[in-house]
C-alpha cells in the first residue's frame, strides 16, 4: 500500500541516504528534521505538542505502541485486546514481546464491535486497539467508544492510522488525538503521505511513553535511544519532511477527494455489472470476483489480493489513475 514517492521527497531522500538519525548527537541536522516530521505529524493528528519519531513502518509502529503499554503497565501478564480487522503485525508483535492477545468479533460492517471489545477487557488488559483506515475494507473503528473502553479499565488506547491517516483528516471521522483519548498512534508517511520508504511514524500523546521505550546506549554520543531499530536511514525522515512540506494540507485534501470520487466511481461499476462490492469508505474497493476471473486478472498482470473473506481488493492510491481502473475493468468484461 506504498505509492511514487513525491518528487521533493525523493530529492530530499538522497541528500540523506548516509545519515543516521540512530545517533542524533552525531548528525544534528537529520535529527532537526526528524524533530520537524514529528511535528508535522502532529499537525496531520491533531496532536498540539506530539513526541516520537519516524520509524520504518506500521509494523515497528505498532510493536512500539504495544512494547511501551507493556512496559508502563503494573501486571506480570499483559493482554492486548484488537478487533479481528486489526493489521497482522499486531500478531507479530504480541508474539515476540510476549504479551497476550484478544482478537474481537467485528460488527457487521467491518468495523470494531464495542461490546464485544468490553467484554474481552479485563484487569490484566494494558492496551485496546483500533483501527482508522483497515487494509481489507477500509473501515474506521469506533475509536471514541473504544478510548473510554480503554482508559475505563485502566488501559491505553492505541490507533493504527498506518495507511489511512493522511486521507481522515478531511472525511469528518472521529480519528484523531482531539477527537478521542487516544495513547499512540501509528501513521505512514510512505503510504498515503507520498515519502520514500521507510518512512513510517510512531506518535506519543506525552514523553513519558517513549521514555518507557529507551534504554542506555553508553558508546554513542546521544546516551539512549527509545526507537526499535538503531542505526536507521535519515532518507526516510527527509523524505517525509519534504512530501509534507508539500503537501499538507491542499495537496493531500486534493488526492483524498480525487481517490475518493474515483473509488465510488470505480464500486458503482462493479455495482452496475452485478458484482457484490463494499460500499468505499476510503479508497479502497472490495469486490465479489470469482475465483476463475481473480486467477485470470492475476495471470494477465494485475496485483490485486484477496480479504479474509476473499474479495478482491483495490486500493485506490495516488498513482492509480481512472486510466488504470479502466482498463482492469475493461480486462474484467473481456474475461467474464
Amino acid at each position: 500500500m506504498c505509492t511514487r514517492p513525491h518528487p521533493a521527497a525523493r530529492k530530499a531522500a538522497e541528500r540523506f541516504l548516509a545519515a543516521n538519525p540512530g545517533d542524533p548527537a552525531t548528525y544534528g541536522t537529520v535529527a532537526e528534521l526528524e524533530a520537524r516530521a514529528v511535528s508535522l505529524l502532529g499537525q496531520v493528528t491533531e496532536l498540539p505538542s506530539p513526541n516520537g519519531y519516524v520509524t520504518s513502518g506500521g509494523t515497528e509502529a505498532n510493536i512500539q505502541a504495544i512494547r511501551a503499554a507493556r512496559n508502563l503497565a503494573e501486571t506480570d501478564n499483559p493482554q492486548v485486546v484488537a478487533p479481528e480487522s486489526a493489521h497482522f503485525s499486531v500478531q507479530k508483535a504480541t508474539n515476540v514481546l510476549g504479551v497476550d492477545v484478544e482478537f474481537v468479533p467485528t460488527d457487521d460492517d467491518d468495523r470494531a464491535d464495542p461490546d464485544a471489545t468490553r467484554a474481552a477487557v479485563c484487569e490484566d488488559t494494558v492496551l485496546v486497539i483500533a483501527v482508522a483506515g483497515t487494509t481489507e475494507y477500509g473501515r474506521v473503528d469506533p475509536i471514541p467508544a473504544l478510548g473510554e473502553i480503554a482508559h475505563t479499565a485502566g488501559a491505553r488506547l492505541h490507533v493504527d492510522a498506518a495507511w489511512g491517516g493522511f486521507a481522515l483528516p478531511f472525511t469528518g471521522h472521529d480519528w484523531s488525538f482531539a477527537d478521542a483519548p487516544v495513547d499512540t498512534m501509528t501513521i505512514d508517511p510512505h503510504k498515503l503521505g507520498q515519502a520514500p520508504v521507510p518512512a513510517g511514524g510512531l506518535l506519543t500523546r506525552d514523553a513519558e511513553t517513549m521514555d518507557a521505550l529507551a534504554v542506555d546506549t553508553p558508546y554513542l554520543e546521544t546516551r539512549s535511544q527509545a526507537s526499535l531499530t538503531g542505526t536507521r536511514s535519515g532518507a526516510g525522515v527527509a523524505g517525509a519532511v519534504a512530501a509534507m512540506e508539500a503537501l499538507w494540507p491542499a495537496g493531500y485534501r486534493e488526492e483524498t477527494e480525487r481517490a475518493l470520487a474515483e473509488a465510488r466511481w470505480f464500486a458503482g461499476e462493479f455495482d452496475a455489472r452485478g458484482y457484490d462490492v463494499v460500499a468505499p469508505e476510503l479508497p479502497l474497493v472490495a469486490v465479489d470476483l470469482p475465483e476463475r476471473l481473480f486467477d485470470a486478472l492475476r495471470e494477465e498482470g494485475w496485483r490485486v489480493s484477496r480479504t479474509r473473506r476473499g474479495e478482491a481488493r483495490v486500493v485506490l492510491m495516488p498513482h492509480v489513475t481512472r486510466e488504470t481502473l479502466r482498463a482492469f475493468l475493461d480486462d474484467c468484461d473481456r474475461i467474464a
